[in-house]
């Protein structure tokens, strides 16, 4: 479980995983030593997943953001149609979802042709019966998540 503090740091460390201990100790209130222990304790829980880089991907060529709903006539949800979905370069994000469509994909691409691309690639998992496009015009925002603190 986390508490307050563990939520305050974690906010602070989306914003910037760089943040030095002492920095976020002065924010929560702490010494460094007990922030550096809370977000060693947070990692090995498996709170935090992963310290990464946020990349812009117009400029690295990845400028085309589309969400795909991915119809099919087998349970999408497989291993071997999950690891189909992954292998598929231009696809950041998969989700096995409910409704009228069975995975939602979250694609990035350099050009309409390349989405035309990954689509095509789409097509060739096994089961897919369809897709429906929605290309991102614009992102109005983003948000990290906000980690909340369990009742008393």
């Amino acid at each position: 479980m986390i508490d307050e503090t563990d939520r305050r740091i974690l906010v602070r460390l989306q914003r910037d995983a760089t943040t030095p201990y002492a920095e976020l100790a002065a924010a929560v209130g702490l010494s460094a030593a007990s922030v550096h222990a809370r977000v060693r304790r947070l990692r090995e829980s498996g709170v935090i997943r992963r310290t990464t880089v946020e990349v812009d991907p117009a400029a690295v060529g990845r400028g085309v953001l589309a969400f795909v709903t991915v119809t099919g006539d087998v349970w999408m949800g497989d291993p071997d149609t999950v690891e189909a979905f992954a292998g598929i370069a231009g696809i950041e994000e998969a989700h096995i979802v409910a409704g009228t469509a069975s995975v939602l994909v979250k694609v990035r691409a350099a050009t309409t042709e390349g989405l035309q691309s990954v689509l095509r690639e789409i097509f060739h998992v096994p089961g897919v019966t369809g897709t429906q496009t929605t290309v991102v015009l614009e992102t109005g925002f983003s948000r990290p998540v906000t980690p909340e603190v369990p009742s008393p």
